[in-house]
């Protein structure tokens, strides 16, 4: 019986999704099955803009069997309920996307449309006070899910917020554990086989070469393998999604310390901020032709709670994803792969997805077509229906201040995304879409959050007797009011389970 088993795998670049995509590996690739490489070099800078996640970061932390609290300390992370967008609908308007639903449904009916009837009856607008993650983030508390059966508090969806460099140092103790090998070094080139045009190996500037059967690309914006060498293509969608750089810079710490992340709009783009226990993680992802790189700069300096703590860095990059995400024996992982901004916290998720597909279409050297062509279906549905969840924030506006916001307020719009809105301008319904990444929550968080209200809402709804329903909303917002009364602050948690000034 023949052995077409990988021997050797070689992952090309480092960071957040070189290693992630080791420290898998390194887990599930055990016993001598074959060897793991990762090639980066020192002299060459990471993206740091992947420093906020959303709460399937927990599957790929349980799934690693990491000690939850050692992980916050080691990368100085704070935990996060949601993400609160500060004035996309209109300047001076603000609401939160939560992690974890609202309410709870009642007799088979959404809860959204039982909001939705008590809002038409102009008993109620405060959304957000059907979420224990909105309400915590609006005092600033947090704590993890306490397991109680019938009570909010025994299923908190949280994610996390790390420095993004201690994070892949995290992940290289990690995977080096378990046997990962790296290379420090510069590729100076590409080898292919004449005749299939798989990629064989790659040259070092120091002249070692690394010999592989599958390379998984990790390198970054330019793809050093998936494009440069393969020429897998890349579908521009900057007709919806406009920016085209991103400056970031870390400043002290200052002003609210929620678990949140924040995107406020600007004139031009948005910005983010991100609260760490040692810093604050900001930037400005806006679009070129609206607005000079320096006045971009200038406009995020003049936005920070404290004192800059390194000079601004400035990312360009064009809105899109890969043709093929997997060629011949190339996986592109990370931002290789394509890249959307990091609205709404999903590009270590994407990673994340990417690792999470490779595992499940593991090749051997055969490279069977069928299980690459589905691992390229899964990666465009995954890429695809994200980016019409983040094209959605910008279209779903009232600002007119800018020719910016005139152009996204207008834009024709992926039919994806046109049908959603149709759907949801009816009755209020949204639906989650074979496992799509947002669900029936996100969708109505932003769609309510953006001014997008429906004509009507479910008349399901109408099958209670108002009187039980009007009961059973008053009694859902005092358990979330109640709930939160219990909850610690969110940096006494961090202090009294994870301080990394601690230890």
């Amino acid at each position: 019986m023949t052995d077409h088993r990988l021997r050797r795998i070689v992952i090309v670049g480092g960071g957040t999704a070189g290693w992630m995509t080791a420290a898998a590996l390194g887990r599930f690739l055990k016993d001598g099955y074959t060897t793991v490489t990762l090639v980066e070099s020192e002299a060459i800078g990471t993206v740091g803009v992947g420093e906020s996640t959303i709460p399937q970061i927990n599957i790929f932390n349980r799934m690693l069997g990491l000690d939850e609290n050692d992980f916050v300390r080691k990368t100085k992370a704070t935990f996060k309920l949601g993400i609160d967008f500060v004035d996309w609908k209109r300047i001076g308007h603000a609401y939160h996307h939560p992690f974890g639903p609202y309410g709870v449904d009642m007799e088979g009916v959404s809860f959204h449309a039982y909001w939705l009837k008590l809002h038409a009856l102009g008993l109620e607008d405060d959304l957000g006070a059907y979420s224990l993650q909105t309400v915590g983030a609006r005092q600033g508390k947090f704590m993890r899910p306490n397991g109680q059966a019938n009570s909010p508090l025994g299923q908190i969806a949280y994610a996390f917020q790390f420095d993004a460099g201690l994070y892949a140092r995290f992940l290289r103790d990690y995977a080096e554990a378990r046997g990962v090998t790296r290379r420090e070094g510069r590729i100076q080139s590409v080898q292919q086989d004449g005749e299939t045009g798989f990629v064989t190996s790659i040259a070092l500037e120091s002249g070692e070469v690394v010999e592989g059967d599958l390379f998984v690309d990790c390198s970054g914006f330019r793809g050093l393998l998936i494009e440069q060498a393969l020429k897998a293509g890349y579908e521009d969608w900057s007709q919806w999604l406009l920016n085209d750089r991103a400056v970031a810079v870390p400043c002290a710490l200052g002003g609210s310390l929620a678990p949140v992340t924040r995107a406020t709009a600007r004139p031009h783009g948005w910005q983010w901020r991100i609260p760490l226990q040692h810093r604050l993680g900001n930037g400005y992802a806006f679009c070129s032709q609206f607005v000079s790189e320096d006045e971009a700069t200038a406009l995020l300096l003049a936005n920070l709670d404290g004192e800059p703590l390194a000079e601004p860095n400035l990312l360009r990059f064009t809105a899109g994803r890969r043709k093929k995400t997997w060629d011949k024996n190339v996986v592109a992982i990370g931002l290789s792969s394509g890249f959307m901004e990091p609205l709404e916290s999903q590009s270590i998720h994407l990673i994340q997805v990417g690792i999470a597909q490779l595992l499940a279409h593991f090749p051997d050297r055969r490279f069977r077509q069928a299980d690459t062509d589905r691992f390229n279906r899964v990666m465009t549905f995954e890429y695809e229906t994200i980016r019409d969840f983040l094209i959605l924030h910008f279209k779903a506006t009232q600002r007119d201040d800018t020719p910016y916001w005139d152009y996204l307020r207008e834009m024709p719009i992926p039919d994806y995304l046109a049908d959603k809105i149709e759907l949801f301008k009816g009755s209020g319904r949204v639906f989650r879409e074979n496992e799509e990444l947002f669900n029936d929550t996100s969708w109505f968080a932003v769609m309510i959050g953006q001014g997008v209200m429906p004509e009507s809402y479910d008349p399901m709804a109408d099958c209670m007797d108002e009187g039980l329903f009007k009961a059973r909303m008053a009694e859902i917002k005092a358990v979330i009011a109640r709930s939160a009364e219990v909850m610690p602050y969110h940096f006494a948690f961090i202090r009294a389970n994870c301080d990394a000034m601690v230890g």
